[in-house]
């Protein structure tokens, strides 16, 4: 089957709202002309020599020549996080209210071609899930749901985003792209920050990966983090699902997507995700063999070098031993007491079934725990309001 990727990124549906390319094209035009393996040892020596780390710097670092000095990059960016994160990091965890999705994504366990256990939750639901998060100390919750407007309309997941504010001082929403008046409204609701990722900045690939759904609109998607900025969102998140594409490139257009919003909007709080692929109840064929992690190491790195300010999240789609080992050298929040699917921090008799398999099934007691063994400062919240 061949795909008009042309088609879906320049027809927006009726009810979306167009802000303009100019920083899109920006990113696209730089990921399209980065060439990874143009760049030798002499560049990526230069490279870590910048007082600031200029945009073909980061070019260097994340180059196929920057992966033999993951040991020195490691240095700068382990002093860049200390420089601007002292010796803390935050503990979060994701609340997954609803798996239903209209969208075809082939990499993607709430796909809507796949036949799982979908659920979503009634408002008292939501707040037995919530009061169990907030037991175990949390101040900061990132509620998610399907790709489903019908099912997760705006009003439903206002309702439960105005209930995570009541526990919780930072309330995040890792959904559907919205236009910045629904962006304000959630924002009215007590939302601080939101996420989404792009997946792949590979407008050809992003084409082939996502077959039906809304989702297909890349440029829709892309700008949704300026739209959330625009409707008052104190934060914003970028990512690129690392093995869709070529991930050089990609880890190249989301630091610098999230390099040009910063500069568009100086105020905006900058956070960054790494996530591989990873297997899926559907498909457990589907993994992240195509990023080893030395090179999602050296991702990590590059960006706390390009962007020493920016939270970096690392997710539990990594390892234990992996996420101990760059907390505190890149890392700056990381997830704890993690469930993907829906209903599971409560004793609800059905269970929507996750949207991936997470590979560290550690609760925040033990996470807080091993924070402070190695040597770091957990906290609960960055942000207090009075």
């Amino acid at each position: 089957m061949k795909f008009s990727y042309a088609l879906d990124a320049t027809h927006y549906h009726a009810n979306m709202q167009d802000i303009g390319d100019e920083i899109m094209q920006k990113v696209i035009n730089e990921r399209e002309n980065y060439d990874p393996k143009g760049y030798v040892r002499a560049d990526v020596v230069r490279a870590l020599n910048e007082e600031r780390l200029s945009i073909n710097g980061l070019k260097a670092l994340l180059s196929e020549a920057g992966s033999d000095f993951i040991e020195q990059m490691a240095q700068v960016a382990k002093a860049k996080t200390r420089q601007f994160f002292g010796n803390s990091i935050e503990l979060f965890t994701p609340l997954y209210i609803s798996n239903y999705c209209d969208s075809n994504c082939v990499y993607c366990g709430f796909s809507a071609r796949n036949k799982i256990s979908r659920l979503r939750l009634k408002d008292t639901q939501i707040a037995t899930e919530l009061e169990n998060i907030a037991k175990t100390g949390l101040k900061d919750v990132l509620i998610l749901t399907g790709e489903s407007t019908k099912k997760s309309d705006l009003t439903y997941i206002g309702e439960a985003c105005k209930q995570a504010s009541k526990l919780f001082s930072n309330v995040g929403v890792e959904i559907y792209p919205l236009n910045s008046d629904e962006y304000a409204y959630l924002h009215e609701c007590g939302v601080d920050y939101v996420v989404v990722f792009q997946e792949t900045y590979d407008t050809e690939i992003y084409a082939q990966k996502h077959l039906g759904g809304t989702k297909r609109v890349f440029s829709y998607r892309f700008n949704a983090q300026e739209r959330a900025l625009m409707g008052g969102m104190r934060s914003v998140g970028f990512a690129a699902l690392l093995g869709l594409a070529n991930f050089r490139k990609d880890a190249l257009a989301t630091a610098l997507h999230a390099h040009f919003i910063q500069q568009k909007y100086p105020h905006a709080e900058i956070t960054l995700s790494v996530p591989r692929l990873r297997p899926t109840k559907s498909d457990g064929s589907v993994g992240s063999d195509g990023v080893s992690e030395k090179e999602l190491f050296a991702v990590l790195c590059a960006y706390r070098i390009f962007l020493p300010y920016a939270n970096i999240t690392i997710s539990t789609r990594e390892s234990e031993r992996f996420r101990n080992g760059v907390v505190g050298v890149t890392a700056s929040k990381i997830s704890a007491g993690v469930s993907v699917g829906v209903g599971e921090h409560s004793k609800n008799e059905k269970k929507g079934d996750g949207q991936f398999i997470i590979s560290d099934c550690r609760d925040v007691e033990q996470i807080y725990t091993d924070m402070k063994t190695i040597g770091l400062a957990p906290v609960m919240s960055n942000h207090i309001y009075v």
